[in-house]
């Protein structure tokens, strides 16, 4: 195994080993980790079988086939970032329709509204008294 196989078969598992840490503590979602996962295993797949590279590289034509790894890196960012525009696409369209909803709801009950604004009761905050007196 040559040097540069090995420095991808640790990256291919700290990023396997980060991606599961993440779904696991709920600060990443398992669609985007599931994403994430597959470019892991993908990572992985070269680092173990280097000679996939050049087979995958000749059969599409690639003279240098190693670029076809940058290639690939280029078009993973493109879908994500592709995937992370539908995302805030959706969320964007969620909140527009939210606040939508509540100006209906808002315009419907404005006496609720007052009634809730109002306080109970009133309060006067008053200066401590000063330590120097």
């Amino acid at each position: 195994m040559k040097d540069y196989h090995l420095a991808v078969l640790v990256i291919g598992v700290l990023l396997a080993t980060a991606i599961l840490y993440l779904v696991r503590r709920d600060h990443i979602y398992i669609r985007q980790g599931m994403f994430w996962i597959f470019v892991a295993v993908a990572t992985l797949a070269f680092a173990f079988w280097p000679t996939l590279i050049d087979v995958v590289g000749s059969a599409l034509g690639i003279a240098y086939p190693p670029t076809l790894l940058l290639l690939a890196a280029i078009v993973v960012i493109i879908v994500k970032a592709l995937f992370a525009d539908i995302a805030l696409t959706k969320v964007n369209r969620d909140l527009r329709r939210l606040n939508q909803r509540m100006a209906l709801l808002e315009a419907e009950h404005p006496a609720d509204e007052r009634a809730s604004a109002a306080p109970a009761h009133r309060t006067t905050i008053t200066d401590p008294p000063s330590p120097l007196r």
